[in-house]
């Protein structure tokens, strides 16, 4: 066991249950196709870092698919909204001995290894590091111990939750990471680097 360990929340890859805002511009189809190329995105970024590797699955385990159990570990999200099931998560790998822990979505064609590498690295020298979402929210959290507060009283999905969190973090030493683009509209995928053209999409 590492003493690092990377949190990858996914939903289950279902027609009609992702990218919601997504398909109501391309359909429940494409808006599939496009979480799944997320999905593997975010894999194919993490797969290598030196840390261990936990995929926390919205609804079922499922043994066979792109998260090969030679690297990741899988366990399923608890009940309740973003903000119990990320602190549930935490506090389960705090609980088993980890010492620095971030947590990572599957919305970021932007997210890179080397983001999630320097993530680490800044817990070395300050208490949270947190990485902002040009819509509001954050696509980073890292933590060296439990939290409760920042994953309490919340309007997830909303552009308030970056300045909400630090307002609870304003006594905290907390590294600033860059601003990303987390893909949630059809805008958000026409600033990504995703090539659009793949969906065939027709006006």
């Amino acid at each position: 066991m590492k003493t690092n360990a990377l949190l990858i929340f996914t939903r289950n890859p279902e027609l009609g249950k992702v990218k919601t805002r997504l398909a109501k511009t391309i359909g429940n189809e494409k808006a599939l196709t496009v979480y799944n190329d997320l999905l593997l995105h975010t894999r194919n970024e993490t797969q290598a870092i030196d840390c261990d590797k936990f995929v926390f699955y919205d609804s079922e385990i499922v043994e066979v698919d792109i998260w090969s159990g030679a690297f990741y570990q899988k366990k399923l999200q608890s009940n309740g909204d973003l903000g119990q099931r990320m602190h549930d998560a935490f506090k389960t790998l705090f609980e088993m001995g980890y010492q620095k822990c971030i947590i990572v979505g599957s919305d970021l064609f932007d997210l890179k290894a080397i983001i999630i590498e320097t993530a680490f690295k800044e817990l070395l020298n300050h208490e949270v590091v947190i990485g902002p979402a040009e819509d509001g929210g954050y696509y980073l959290l890292g933590l060296k111990k439990d939290n409760h507060a920042i994953f309490q009283n919340k309007d997830w999905g909303t552009a308030s939750v970056f300045k909400a969190t630090m307002r609870d973090l304003e006594n905290k030493k907390v590294g600033l990471l860059d601003t990303l683009n987390d893909i949630d509209t059809f805008e958000d995928l026409e600033r990504s680097s995703y090539d659009i053209a793949t969906l065939n999409i027709t006006s």
